[in-house]
């Protein structure tokens, strides 16, 4: 046998009987091929077949067995659409010096690459065609044998066909179910996939719940703890209002008191300068009357009243002092109330605080008026009242009756501040207070 390739086609030694004659039909066939030139095969691929790559056509003796018994064979040719609905015709030529050289009758056969044949041609002979062909077959014997191979071909072919129509219609069914199947597996991994997602999103929403379920209970600490320290800054709020209307209180009647003070100051200013009218009147009978007794005494009683007085002025300025003393306790005691109950405004978020309004310092002056700018204005008029006392009104220092007036005056000023906008004076002990005046002249 010759062939035209190195590579030996896939065989089997399936039957006859269990062959598919009707998948791949052979037409032109001749009844004789001349020796010594090519042979053309035409065959046609129904949709029954799907061709392959290793699918082969063989010329085989007729009366094989098995599709070991080829003589020779050439390679398929596979089509461009092998998924197709329609049949395709095929050729394939084998050449002259493959074909047998004997004048025995032979058939193509159609072999899938599984070693199954799925078409075979009718019989043929390599030989010149003679008048006398009809005598070829030399027997009855061979007739009615080849006679009863096509008519089992033929019937085959029938059973084959009935069997190919409900196959179809069955691969139709099941091209439908399958396509079914697909859809449903493609919706099955869509919804996997929606399935995968929700859970992810599930997951995640879960953790961003925890977090926000931590942060809620971190927040209910907080407010807890807020809660208590408004409490807190209420309680203390209310207990330093308490202590500022006390101070405000007892501010007032210092207030009160100071002014009491100042209006004795000045009774007693009046008393001495009317004392001292009176003094310089006698000085001027006595130098008259200096050898009368009866002057003399009253000059004396004079004398004595004004001492009395004086002392009486010094024993109303030291209560003044002191009262001025409390009353500067009393306004830093104050201030620093309002410092705690502002820091406690700023703490606790109550409107009731912000709605009480607390008296601010007049511009230029203070919260409850100065105190000192009566006395302030009474010790200057005063210095000229009193001259000839020549008592310091401030540290109640003595000076000698022939002091002049200016140097006297000198010393009282240096223990007073005066403002240089509205010329108000503040003794040196007050240089808060006075600080103070000059600021709030600064806000206008």
């Amino acid at each position: 046998m010759m062939d035209e390739t190195s590579d030996e086609p896939p065989t089997s030694a399936v039957f006859l009987d269990n062959c598919h004659f009707s998948q791949v039909i052979f037409n032109n066939v001749e009844k004789f091929y001349v020796p010594g030139g090519d042979v053309t095969c035409y065959y046609t691929l129904t949709q029954n077949i799907i061709p392959r790559g290793k699918d082969w056509v063989g010329i085989f003796r007729v009366g094989w067995k098995t599709t070991r018994e080829y003589y020779t064979f050439m390679w398929a040719p596979v089509p461009s659409d092998t998924h197709r609905d329609t049949s395709v015709q095929q050729q394939i030529q084998f050449k002259a010096y493959y074909l047998p050289k004997d004048d025995e009758y032979y058939q193509f056969c159609y072999v899938d690459q599984d070693g199954v044949v799925r078409g075979a041609s009718v019989p043929f002979q390599f030989r010149a065609e003679t008048e006398d062909d009809i005598l070829v077959v030399t027997t009855q014997g061979e007739v009615e044998e080849i006679e009863l191979q096509n008519k089992t071909l033929l019937q085959e072919n029938e059973e084959l066909k009935a069997s190919c129509a409900s196959l179809q219609k069955q691969n139709l069914g099941l091209q439908e179910e399958l396509q079914k199947t697909q859809d449903l597996q493609n919706s099955l991994e869509s919804l996997r996939s929606k399935t995968e997602t929700l859970e992810l999103e599930l997951n995640s929403l879960r953790k961003e719940n925890k977090h926000l379920k931590e942060l809620d209970d971190c927040r209910e600490a907080e407010l807890s703890q807020l809660k208590e320290q408004i409490q807190t800054v209420t309680s203390e709020k209310d207990h330093l209002e308490a202590r500022l209307k006390t101070t405000m209180d007892r501010m007032a009647q210092l207030q009160s008191l100071v002014l009491n003070y100042e209006k004795e100051v000045e009774n007693l200013s009046q008393m001495v300068h009317d004392k001292t009218e009176q003094l310089e009147g006698l000085k001027k009978e006595n130098q008259q009357l200096c050898m009368t007794g009866t002057h003399q005494q009253q000059n004396q009683d004079l004398m004595k009243e004004l001492e009395e007085q004086k002392h009486l002025v010094q024993i109303l300025q030291a209560k003044k002092n002191e009262a001025d003393e409390e009353n500067q306790k009393l306004k830093e005691e104050n201030d620093e109330l309002l410092r705690h109950l502002s820091q406690a405004e700023n703490v606790s978020s109550f409107p009731d605080v912000s709605q009480a309004p607390i008296p601010v310092p007049e511009v230029g002056g203070l919260l409850f008026g100065n105190p000192y700018c009566a006395a302030g204005a009474n010790l200057r008029a005063g210095a000229a009242d009193i001259a000839s006392l020549r008592k310091c009104p401030i540290c109640n220092d003595v000076f000698p009756e022939d002091v002049e007036t200016s140097q006297y005056e000198a010393h009282v000023q240096s223990h007073l501040l005066e403002c240089p906008v509205c010329k108000e004076t503040f003794e040196n002990s007050d240089k808060q207070v006075f600080d103070d005046h000059i600021y709030c002249h600064s806000l206008e």
